[in-house]
């Protein structure tokens, strides 16, 4: 049997609001070996950071997970205490949060902040700390070390502060690195040398990532394996290379639509998803992307399509593709 560091089985999770139970995730299972990229992707509030986030022991009130498994290299997750997790976090799982300047304290040095991490969760002394955080800034790329660490998070641009966001997930040198859409505030050029960055400590710490993002560009280049997410679900699953070329479900198809292409002809306009996201207080009956589906069927209104699996590391659940296979064509585009 394979081992997996990462190994999340029919996880149901829900927000007990005033106006009723929301459904954020719906029988979700990820696994992740050891040094794997897996890229999550899909509209905002389609689940994304509330999988990663109930990892780390981190789902805020009112949620409540419902049901399912959750298994972090030997540890479950659902039954550790919160003094339990504490150990794990930022130690053995690491999160880079989207806006740096929401993590960052505003009133202590950069310097203290890293050191503050080292400090918590290994036995090093006040000096070694310090040493072992400058050493950190120039793993990250950071120029002039020394005086980044006498420096407040005000000080700094955009760009630096997402790097010491990740000097700090390093410290530890984490087993699972969580990146909570790292580069969308970040110009394209800070955006490439981030995704690089991680790309190499990734390579020289031999740790898996999980890569939440909406674009589904930033993934392609970066991750081994895709899980496609909306409306709590992960519509569709597989390698990047079958995500990308033989796309199976119509919301995937959808993201693909709307990136810009190189060799687009002039003027040519994107493709946008018609439609609003499913309101998970009240989900549709059947299948949550039917309303916005251009290829919806009655079925498709009335029941959850099953999961059809396509090949080893491919799967999805859309009603067409069970149409085409009864068909008897298991046609690609």
């Amino acid at each position: 049997m394979e081992k997996y560091l990462v190994d999340i089985k029919n996880e149901r999770l829900s927000f007990f609001t005033p106006a009723g139970e929301v459904k954020a995730l719906n029988d979700v299972s990820i696994h992740i070996k050891q040094g794997e990229v897996l890229g999550i992707v899909g509209e905002s509030g389609s689940g994304k950071s509330v999988t990663a986030y109930s990892l780390m022991g981190l789902t805020a009130h009112p949620g409540k997970l419902m049901g399912g498994s959750l298994n972090f290299d030997g540890h479950q997750i659902e039954s550790m205490t919160e003094q339990q997790m504490r150990k794990i976090r930022g130690n053995e799982i690491s999160i880079i949060f989207q806006d740096p300047m929401t993590s960052l304290n505003p009133v202590y040095t950069i310097g203290n902040q890293i050191m503050e991490v080292i400090r918590l969760h290994t036995n090093k002394t006040k000096a070694e700390a310090k040493a072992r955080a400058k050493e950190l800034l120039e793993l990250v790329g950071i120029n002039e070390p020394e005086k980044r660490l006498k420096q407040y998070p005000h000080e700094l641009s955009g760009g630096m502060r997402q790097r010491i966001m990740i000097a700090i997930a390093l410290a530890c040198e984490p087993k699972l690195l969580i990146a909570d859409e790292p580069t969308t505030a970040l110009d394209v050029t800070i955006q490439a040398q981030i995704l690089e960055l991680m790309m190499e400590l990734k390579e020289k710490l031999n740790m898996a990532i999980i890569m939440i993002t909406h674009d589904l560009g930033v993934v392609a280049s970066m991750c081994d394996k895709i899980a496609v997410m909306y409306a709590g679900r992960i519509i569709e699953y597989g390698t990047t290379d079958e995500i990308f070329y033989e796309t199976k479900h119509e919301y995937t198809k959808g993201l693909l639509r709307s990136i810009p292409r190189l060799d687009a002809a002039k003027h040519e306009r994107l493709v946008p998803i018609e439609g609003a996201p499913v309101d998970l207080l009240n989900p549709p009956e059947g299948c949550a992307f039917a309303p916005r589906c251009d290829a919806c069927m009655k079925i498709c209104l009335k029941k959850v399509p099953p999961q059809t699996t396509l090949s080893e590391t491919h799967y999805s659940h859309c009603w067409l593709i069970q149409k085409e296979m009864s068909e008897g064509g298991n046609r690609h585009e």
